[in-house]
C-alpha cells in the first residue's frame, strides 16, 4: 500500500457505523492515533497493545474483534428479522475497510516514521474477512456474537451481569468413567435444546464426588461448537435468573444456567425465587435456556426436627412445600455412590487412560486403602488416587 492510501484508512475507520463499537477497542484506537501522528511513540504504542492482546498478528486480531462485535446487524440476524438494505450496504463497505486494515504490514507503517533507529515488527497473515464474517452470520446459532463468540462458560455477578470465565474447566466426556446412562440423559436433553425441541430443566442429585458437576461441564465443552454456552449462577444469586432470562431471550445461542450444590433452609428467600423461575412465574418459558442444578440432597430443602413434628398447623402442606421444588424439574437423575466393583472399575479405567503401570491386584488394594482412609468410595476419590499415583511416578 502507498502512504496516501494508508493515511486514508484513519478517517475511513472513523466512518464505521455498524462496527462503531470497534472504535472503543484499544488497538484500533492506537492505530488511529498513529495514522494521525506517525511518530516513534505512536507506532510503538500501537504495536505494544497488539502484543499485549495476546495476538500479535494484526489480520487475526481484526478478524476476532469483528466476530465478537455485538452490532445491529448480528442482533437483527440473531432475532431472525429482516435486515434493512441500508445496514447491509454499510456492513459490506465497512468489511472492505476492515479488510484493508487487516492487510497492513509493519514494514509499511515503519516507512511512515521518520526514524533511523529500531522499531518493533508485528506479524500478519491473510484473512478473508467478509467471507468469514458472512459465514458466521449465516450460522449465528452456532457461533453467536459479542462475549459469547469466543467464550464457552460464564458466571453471573450479584447484579446479574454475565461475565466470561477466562480459564474454564476443559473436562470432556472421555475423561469421565461409568454413569453412562445418567450422562446420556443429560446429553440427549441438551441436544433437544440445541435442535429447538422441548427440553427439560434437570436436577442431578447423589453423593458427593459422583461426577454431577463434571457431567454438566463436560456436556458444555462437547456441545460448544453446536451453539451451547453455560452460565453458572451461585445458589445465593437465584434472584438474578429472571433478568438473565430476559437478557438471553433474543440470543440465537442455547444456554444452560448451572446451579451447583443446591440446598436451602426452609425460610430461604432463594427457595421461592427458584420455585418461581421453574414454574414460569409471569414470564413465558424460555425456549433457548434450561436450568441444570446439582445437589447432594434428594429433596434440596434441609428439613428440621420441627418440620417433621408439626410446629406448623398445616404440617402436611409444609412438608409438601419442602419436597415440591425437586419435582418442578422436568428430569431428575440420581448418581448413586459407587459400590466396590464400580469404584475399582473406575480406578482401572483411569489408570489405563493415564498410563499407570501397576499390577491389577496391587492397584485395587491400594485404591481401596486410599478410599477407606478418606471416608468411602467415589468417582472423585478414584480420580484423586490416580492423580496421586501419576504425580509420584505411577507409585513405583
Amino acid at each position: 500500500m502507498n502512504a496516501s492510501y494508508i493515511f486514508s484508512l484513519g478517517p475511513r475507520i472513523g466512518s464505521l457505523s455498524v462496527f462503531r463499537g470497534l472504535l472503543n477497542d484499544p488497538v484500533m484506537n492506537a492505530l488511529r492515533d498513529f495514522l494521525k501522528d506517525p511518530e516513534v511513540s505512536t507506532y510503538s504504542g500501537f504495536v505494544s497493545l497488539l502484543y499485549e492482546s495476546g495476538m500479535p498478528t494484526l489480520g487475526a486480531y481484526i478478524r476476532d474483534i469483528c466476530w465478537c462485535s455485538e452490532n445491529i446487524y448480528v442482533r437483527t440476524v440473531g432475532q431472525r428479522a429482516a435486515v434493512p438494505e441500508c445496514i447491509k450496504k454499510s456492513l459490506s463497505e465497512e468489511l472492505d475497510i476492515l479488510q484493508a486494515v487487516s492487510e497492513l504490514r509493519s514494514e509499511e507503517l515503519k516507512r511512515l516514521v521518520k526514524w533511523d533507529g529500531f522499531l518493533p515488527d508485528f506479524d500478519n497473515d491473510t484473512v478473508s474477512l467478509k467471507q468469514d464474517y458472512m459465514h458466521r452470520a449465516e450460522n449465528i446459532s452456532r457461533y453467536g456474537y459479542g462475549i459469547y463468540a469466543k467464550n464457552r462458560m460464564f458466571y453471573s455477578d450479584d447484579s446479574g451481569a454475565i461475565i466470561p470465565v477466562i480459564h474454564p474447566d476443559n473436562i470432556r466426556m472421555s475423561d469421565l468413567v461409568d454413569y453412562k446412562e445418567e450422562r446420556q440423559i443429560v446429553i440427549d436433553n441438551t441436544k433437544a435444546l440445541l435442535a429447538g425441541k422441548p427440553a427439560a430443566n434437570i436436577l442431578l442429585t447423589g453423593d458427593a464426588g459422583t461426577g454431577k458437576s463434571s457431567t454438566v461441564k463436560a456436556v458444555g465443552n462437547e456441545l460448544y461448537a453446536e451453539g451451547l454456552r453455560i452460565i453458572e449462577v451461585k445458589k445465593n444469586q437465584l434472584r438474578v435468573i429472571p433478568s438473565i432470562l430476559d437478557t438471553l431471550a433474543c440470543n440465537p445461542l442455547k444456554f444452560i444456567i448451572f446451579v451447583d450444590d443446591l440446598s436451602f433452609s426452609a425460610d430461604d428467600d432463594n427457595f421461592s425465587a427458584l420455585k418461581a423461575v421453574l414454574e414460569g412465574s409471569v414470564s413465558a418459558k424460555s425456549r433457548n435456556v434450561v436450568i441444570y442444578a446439582t445437589s447432594n440432597r434428594r429433596h434440596i430443602v434441609k428439613e428440621t426436627f420441627s418440620d417433621r413434628n408439626g410446629d406448623d398447623i398445616h404440617r402436611n402442606d409444609t412438608m409438601q412445600e419442602l419436597i415440591s421444588l425437586s419435582e418442578r424439574f422436568g428430569i431428575h437423575i440420581t448418581f448413586q455412590k459407587p459400590n466396590k466393583e464400580t469404584f475399582l472399575h473406575i480406578v482401572r479405567m483411569l489408570a489405563e487412560k493415564n498410563g499407570v503401570e501397576i499390577e491389577p491386584s496391587e492397584l485395587e488394594a491400594r485404591a481401596e486403602r486410599f478410599a477407606l482412609g478418606r471416608g468411602g468410595r467415589s468417582a472423585r476419590l478414584a480420580r484423586q488416587f490416580i492423580d496421586e499415583l501419576v504425580s509420584s511416578g505411577n507409585g513405583d
